[in-house]
C-alpha cells in the first residue's frame, strides 16, 4: 500500500508542478500541458497540430483546461499503453 500511495503523490506533485502557472491551480492550460510534455516525456510532445489533438482528446468536459482526474484518466491511459 505504501508503494502505491507514494505513486499517487507523484502523480499529484507533477500535476501541480505544472498546473497553474497561468494562475489556475487546479487546471493545466495546453501551453502548460505541452511543458509537462517535453519535459517529462520528451519523445512525445509533437508538433503544435499533435499537441491540439492530444489536449482535446484529455479535455473530456470541453473546458479549455485539463483537470487533475483528466489527467489521471491520461496517466492510466498512458500505463496501460506502456505494458500491453
Amino acid at each position: 500500500m505504501v508503494l502505491i500511495e507514494a505513486q499517487l503523490t507523484l502523480l499529484k506533485t507533477t500535476f501541480d508542478k505544472y498546473a497553474g502557472q497561468d494562475a489556475d491551480k487546479g487546471s493545466m492550460s495546453k501551453a502548460e500541458l505541452a511543458d509537462l510534455l517535453r519535459e517529462e516525456f520528451p519523445g512525445m510532445a509533437g508538433d503544435k497540430k499533435q499537441l491540439d489533438a492530444f489536449f482535446t482528446g484529455l479535455d473530456g468536459d470541453k473546458d479549455g483546461k485539463v483537470s487533475f482526474p483528466e489527467f489521471v484518466q491520461f496517466a492510466a491511459t498512458l500505463l496501460l499503453m506502456m505494458t500491453g
